[in-house]
Order: structure tokens, then sequence, then C-alpha cells
């Protein structure tokens, strides 16, 4: 598998202004290889994972997977979002079926991978349930199960975790952990959350603000599995937040009022109030 991101720009006109929300992304990723893209908020994170899933189309530069070029969404690719985008009048295991009933696969075959997966998220119980009846890590798991009946060589993931409680996030954490190292899969994962990337990613990019960029990549070479208590952990962290902060600042001069001053100490030394000011 060979994934390309070359000068990929994106850009907006609004009120007769061109605007960049990307500019100049160069970016390679490797087969099996989890990467994490974190970024102060409007740096164009998402927009560049929308681009590489053939969602949205760059202004400039291409996106090359294993010698093509990507120009629309196909099954090579799948996507998980924020919400779980699961269909309520479905039961789970139909929901989990449906993208590959709409690739044509026979009932059988699908219904088939649809339990291999959901017994890999571990919710072949709630197969017959309906989305409601189920709690929001639950629908996360059924929409990562239908990601992966795909069989797509590349999982693309815009914040699957970003509105669980911290409990439910532990939890799938080291179950995506867990599915990656047995599936292979590369994955490329959008967080504000640069605990969540560290304890996931073999890498992770910092993207600078105004337009996008890359700023800065760092190699994770730590011991898997990972825990948040890990001291190495810990001041791989910090390294990472230190070069999120002059982007962070900037972001912020440009939303707050002129008033406003960060508090140096406090955000570097909580990762909670680091994430509260845009990230």
């Amino acid at each position: 598998m060979s994934l390309i991101v070359n000068g990929v720009s994106k850009q907006f006109i609004t009120r007769h202004k061109k605007t960049y929300t990307l500019d100049k992304v160069t970016l390679e990723f490797r087969q099996g290889e989890f990467v994490c893209l974190v970024g102060p908020s409007g740096c164009g994170k998402s927009t560049l994972l929308n681009i590489i899933a053939g969602l949205e189309k760059a202004s400039e530069g291409t996106v090359i997977l294993n010698g093509k070029e990507v120009k629309e969404a196909g099954p090579d690719r799948a996507v998980m979002f924020q919400e779980s985008a699961l269909f309520p009048w479905l039961s789970v295991i139909e929901n989990v079926e449906f993208g590959m009933k709409m690739a044509g696969i026979p009932k059988n075959q699908r219904r088939e991978k649809a339990l291999k997966y959901l017994k890999l998220v571990h919710l072949t119980k709630f197969q017959n349930s309906f989305i409601h009846e189920l709690s929001g890590g639950m629908r996360q798991r059924v929409a990562l199960a239908r990601a992966l009946t795909l069989d797509s060589e590349v999982l693309l993931m815009d914040e699957p975790f970003a509105a669980l409680d911290s409990q439910t996030k532990s939890i799938l954490r080291l179950e995506l952990q867990r599915i990656w190292w047995e599936t292979k899969k590369t994955i490329i994962f959008v967080t504000h959350d640069v605990e969540e990337a560290v304890l996931l990613a073999d890498r992770v990019i910092v993207m600078a603000a105004n337009p996008g960029r890359v700023k800065k990549e760092f190699n994770i070479q730590l011991a898997r599995p990972r825990q948040l208590e890990s001291l190495d952990l810990t001041y791989m962290v910090a390294d990472i937040m230190g070069a999120l902060k002059e982007e962070v600042e900037k972001v912020a001069k440009s939303e707050y009022d002129s008033d406003w001053n960060i508090q140096k100490d406090t955000v570097l030394s909580n990762t909670d109030n680091y994430m509260g000011i845009g990230l």
C-alpha cells in the first residue's frame, strides 16, 4: 500500500476573498502505519482527511493511492466520523451490513462478515438491537465494525471518540489498538487530544494554523500497549504540546478579545486547559 499526499492545498472564496485552509501539504503514509493529525481548530485536519477520502476535492495538488490519483470516494478508503451516522430504523447487524449490501455482496456472505466484525468489537449479543438501545460507545463500535467490513486498506477516522465520556474513551482506545494490530490496516486519525495521539500513533503530525501546513512530525517509539500514566508518554505529550503552543496562540489571538493573555504555565502543565483554548 502506498498513500502519498503531494502539495495539497484547499482554497475557499468568501466575500470575494480567497482563503486557504490547507497550503501545500505533503505527506507519505506507510503500509500498516497508525498516524494521528493534531493541530488547532481550523487548521484543516478534517479537510485533509476528507480530501484523502475523496469526499472533497483539493484546489491544488494530488492524493495518490497505490499509484492512482484519488478523485472520488472508493471502497479502498473507509471513513469513520465523530457521529456514528447509523440508521435508526435498521438493527445493529443490518447497519453493519449496509455498505456491503450497497456493494452488491450476497446476503449470506455479508451476514458472515458482519458477525465476524461484530465479534471483533464485542457486540454480537446486540446484533438484533436497534440503535436507540445502545450507549454512545456501543454506537461507535458498531460504526467501526461497519467501516471494517469493507476490508479497506486505509481507515480514516475523524475524532471518533470526541463526544464520549473519559471511561468509554479509555476502553475504545485500547480496543482500537487491538483491532489495528489484528487487521494491520493503515489508520489516519484526526484528534484534538494530544494524549490520545501519543497513546495510539506510530507518528504524530502537528499541523500549523492559518493556513494548515505540516509544522513538525514526531515518531512515537514507545512500547505497546501504552498507558497514560507512563512517564515516557508524558514527556512525549509535553514535547508535542510545546510544538502546538505557538499555533494555538495564533488562533486565540485572532478569535479572542484584545485583552486576552495566554497563561503559559497553566497551558503547559495542564492538558485539559490546553485543549480548552481551541485545540
